[in-house]
């Protein structure tokens, strides 16, 4: 006869549910562990005694060489006390971003050894498979903070406090069996193949694009462009004219005593939220006053942009699509006028001077490149229905947060 202690052990075993994905490739049962990090991950401090290259760690682009992605190395001018990354590390940033507040965590998938900055956790796991299904895990903005936000704490300047000890301390449902391992990354890897084949449609229609605009716009100092419809070869030159004999330069307002609605009200960052009344109706080119000073939008229909933009307006002999395809080729950082924060005023804009062709061959040109954006927008979209079905995949192919609460 089983006595009462045994069971009361039963009853728990029977009342826990195993931890399994809710999509499971066929062959493989049991439950999944649900253990600290330092199970798996191994920090191996190897130190960059050898001069390796710095690379540094991108949400986008994950770990690539630093002067490739940031244009220059930041490094110091001695990098032997900088840790060694080899292929299938796994790197956490512990640097603050938008939306991972609490850094970011990447797998390396480079040949060879480099060197990573010393305030990057760098860690070795069993197998590549699993640093995969690791680094995948933390794409999720959302699974990233519920991991890291109970062991971070917050420093000086928004500075992160956590050691490398305390967030391999951290745990996160993994499959036990490496067999299991390996098929769920391959799954990924797969996706993430045709992510990055789809990315590089979109990067090499917005290369084209920026060769076209090159082509098709006269270079500074010059009238003519290298590159005319057919029916505007041999015509007179480009008139040469400042921004404000071509349209006004008009200040956004705030918003805040406005309330809800339907109006979208944009900023330096794009759109931001509605409401009920509208500051101008119509075409209209806008950009950032202060700030984000360098990413020129397009707006048109009722909108509202609020202090930190300047938005055109009143045009004159020229097409606001044209003035975008304008807008959208000048280094507004070289009429930044603080020596801090980027801005611009409305008078150095409006004093800003361009070359302008008649309005038929405006026209010609923005359809031109309006058709390239279409392109780039469709496959863009293509690119975000990946990702969407990634984020999808992981919910299925990861136990829920219920499941792994419970």
């Amino acid at each position: 006869m089983m006595s009462s202690k045994t069971k009361t052990a039963a009853t728990k075993e029977e009342a826990t549910p195993e931890l399994v994905p809710k999509l499971r490739f066929p062959g493989f049962s049991g439950s999944w562990a649900y253990e600290p990090l330092s199970k798996v991950l191994k920090e191996h401090k190897l130190k960059n005694a050898d001069g390796r290259e710095v690379f540094s760690v991108s949400m986008e682009y994950g770990i690539v060489n630093q002067i490739e992605l940031l244009g220059r190395s930041y490094a110091a001018a001695d990098t032997s006390h900088y840790t060694v990354g080899r292929r299938y590390d796994v790197v956490y940033t512990k640097s603050p971003l938008k939306a991972f507040p609490f850094g970011i965590v990447k797998q390396c998938k480079f040949d060879g050894e480099v060197a990573l900055s010393p305030l990057y956790g760098v860690f070795t796991p069993p197998n590549p498979h699993l640093g995969l299904m690791i680094e995948a895990y933390f794409e999720s903005p959302n699974r990233s903070k519920d991991f890291l936000s109970p062991l971070c704490q917050k420093g000086a300047k928004n500075t992160l406090q956590i050691t490398n000890t305390t967030f391999l301390s951290g745990r996160l449902p993994l499959p036990t069996q490496p067999t299991e391992q390996q098929k769920i990354a391959e799954c990924l890897s797969s996706v993430d193949e045709l992510m990055a084949a789809q990315a590089r449609k979109v990067d090499a229609l917005k290369t084209h694009k920026k060769g076209l605009m090159q082509q098709l716009f006269p270079r500074e100092g010059e009238t003519q462009p290298r590159l005319r419809f057919p029916e505007f070869r041999g015509a007179e030159g480009w008139a040469v004219k400042p921004f404000d004999e071509l349209f006004t330069v008009g200040n956004g307002r705030d918003y805040k005593h406005l309330e809800a609605g339907d109006v979208p009200v944009y900023g330096s960052g794009g759109y931001m939220l509605s409401v009920n009344d509208y500051l101008y109706e119509g075409e209209s080119v806008c950009i950032g006053r202060k700030g984000t000073i360098n990413n020129p939008m397009f707006l048109t229909g009722r909108f509202w942009t609020v202090d930190t933009l300047f938005y055109t307006h009143s045009f004159k002999e020229c097409l606001p699509k044209f003035i975008f395809a304008i807008f959208q080729q000048i280094d507004w950082l070289k009429h930044n006028e603080a020596g801090g924060v980027p801005s611009l005023s409305k008078t150095n804009i409006q004093k800003i001077q361009t070359a302008v062709p008649k309005t038929a061959e405006q026209q010609k040109i923005a359809e031109c490149l309006s058709s390239v954006d279409e392109l780039i927008a469709a496959q863009a979209r293509k690119l975000d229905a990946l990702k969407t079905h990634k984020q999808g995949l992981m919910q299925r192919l990861f136990p829920s947060p219920e499941e792994v609460g419970a």
